[in-house]
């Protein structure tokens, strides 16, 4: 049975039942599940299966004294579809050196967050014109819900990724009646049907299989990280009653391979995976209450076992972080306040623990909101996206210029 498709209903010839509106026992029914859902989901996390160990293909980290400065070498705003306010959660992807451009951004747009018209928007960053393409929507919940068969109620957070054949994969954010606490995560891939490679279709593949009980409450946020054998270990996190940060490992064919629980902590999302090293890898994460910091855990095994670490000395205002090697600087990008998500900046460092703010990224007024930045690094600059007031997807460009001590 499927949850989406199927909304809950009441027995009428319960005496409890007609205590309460039907409405008002439907939804005591659901929260009932949500609970069970939740309960379950904490007694299945000390029981995930485990990615095997596997290197991580990267530059090693310059862990040697002198300071790095990121010079600025482009900026802007993507392009929003026609008619269209709202636009949240960018994630950016390489594209082939054979294709016309050289990155590919998705986010979703639409009236605002949640909304039922919200889809998932599309763009690439032409290398002759140097200039965004016009965006255009590749994903809507009525015909993915028509490709998979069961109800869609809103789109959220997408992520992209490029397999080693040169097929762009999404991932993306759909929920069922409950909100965002009942989201599973759906994989689409590009298709083989020979439309044009520079302006690609994407086809559903599946939900992927992170929980027997369909799945609910799994969502993904940052960017997965790319192993040597093709493979990725993809960040996502659970939030329905209690919120932990997991990873799931793909083949290189985007195959689910398995799952496995980075902190013990309950009140943690979003994870954010930086490589110091083929298998000493950090895990940066959004606190959904406590300290109002950027919480941290290590894997010492390719992500097999993780131990909390000290939260890092960064304030964070319950919002997503990114997180990249950049050619062996490690680069963070967050909202360096407690309360607000007016400042954006990115900031860098020798060991992952200790950063020093590189550039300022955005600086508005209070009430502002610069938020949920995604980063990449390809052909020697890293790039960054953010949310800009809930308007549009902002860009910038930088080039990595290191100082002697």
């Amino acid at each position: 049975m499927d949850l989406s498709a199927h909304p809950l209903s009441y027995h009428r010839a319960s005496p409890f039942c007609d205590l309460l509106p039907p409405l008002a026992f439907k939804h005591l029914l659901f929260w009932l599940g949500a609970l069970f859902v939740s309960v379950i989901a904490l007694l299945q996390a000390s029981h995930q299966s485990e990615p095997a160990p596997a290197r991580v293909s990267l530059n090693a980290i310059d862990s040697g004294s002198g300071s790095v400065r990121l010079v600025k070498s482009g900026g802007g705003e993507i392009p929003m579809p026609a008619n269209t306010p709202s636009a949240h959660a960018s994630t950016l992807a390489p594209l082939p050196a054979s294709h016309s451009s050289l990155i590919a951004a998705a986010w979703f747009a639409g009236e605002r967050e949640s909304a039922p018209d919200v889809r998932i928007a599309f763009s690439t960053f032409e290398k002759a014109a140097q200039r965004w393409t016009p965006a255009r929507f590749i994903v809507d919940r009525e015909s993915l819900a028509k490709e998979l068969g069961f109800g869609i109620r809103r789109l959220g957070n997408p992520v992209l990724w490029r397999d080693d054949d040169d097929r762009l994969h999404l991932f993306v954010v759909g929920t069922g009646i409950g909100g965002w606490a009942t989201s599973r995560i759906i994989h689409l891939q590009q298709s083989d049907d020979g439309t044009d490679a520079e302006h690609p279709r994407f086809e559903a593949r599946a939900v992927l299989p992170l929980s027997w009980l369909w799945n609910l409450s799994n969502l993904v946020r940052n960017a997965p990280l790319v192993l040597a054998d093709g493979a990725v270990v993809l960040p996502i996190y659970f939030e329905l009653g209690t919120k932990y940060p997991t990873l799931a490992r793909l083949d290189r064919a985007g195959s689910f391979r398995g799952i496995a629980r980075i902190s013990r902590k309950g009140n943690l999302l979003q994870p954010a995976l930086l490589p110091l090293s083929e298998h000493r890898w950090l895990a940066y994460m959004r606190m959904s209450g406590g300290t109002h910091r950027i919480a941290m855990a290590e894997t010492k095994d390719a992500g097999t076992n993780w131990q909390d670490r000290p939260d890092l000395d960064l304030p964070n205002p319950n919002a997503s972080v990114a997180a990249l090697n950049a050619n062996g600087v490690p680069a963070l990008t967050f909202n360096p306040s407690s309360t607000g998500r007016d400042r954006l900046v990115t900031a860098t460092s020798a060991d992952g623990e200790r950063w020093n703010i590189s550039a300022e990224l955005a600086l508005g007024q209070i009430g502002d909101e610069y938020s949920y930045p995604a980063m990449l690094w390809h052909e020697d600059e890293l790039w960054v996206s953010y949310t800009d007031r809930r308007r549009h997807i902002a860009w910038q460009r930088f080039t990595i210029v290191r100082q002697s001590p």
